[in-house]
């Protein structure tokens, strides 16, 4: 468990590095795109929501958890579009836009990998901590 930890971690740094390769590089040099942070940090919100509010754990769907996975993909979707945007009315630059939505793969695939090694229940789970 020790060693998906580790991965997890390494993943999320090198995603925070394309991010902030985008902004800091002295070529692209505007900081506009760290707002994507604030996508990447409410992006599990509706997901702690569904799994209070829904108990029964078997069940294949529910509408609360389908509403969830509904927000959640709205996130997401918006993560990857706000850099484009930006590169689109020349706030960015292209590579800037291009290290930004690498960074967004990176980090958003972490925060999924956290839910798929944590998020089972186990005696080892995210909700002890």
């Amino acid at each position: 468990m020790w060693l998906a930890l580790v991965a997890l971690s390494f993943s999320g740094a090198i995603g925070l590095t394309f991010l902030m390769l985008g902004c800091a590089l002295e070529d692209y040099g505007v900081y506009w795109p760290l707002f994507v942070l604030i996508f990447h940090a409410i992006s599990p919100i509706p997901h702690f929501i569904a799994k209070r509010a829904t108990y029964d754990s078997d069940a294949t769907s529910s509408a609360c958890r389908e509403l969830a996975y509904f927000f959640t993909t709205g996130i997401v979707v918006s993560a990857f579009g706000f850099p484009v945007i930006l590169a689109r009315v020349s706030v960015i630059k292209w590579g800037a836009c291009g290290l930004v939505l690498a960074g967004n793969a990176v980090i958003f695939l972490t925060i999924q990998g956290f839910f798929l090694v944590f998020g089972r229940g186990d005696d080892f789970s995210w909700e002890q901590w």
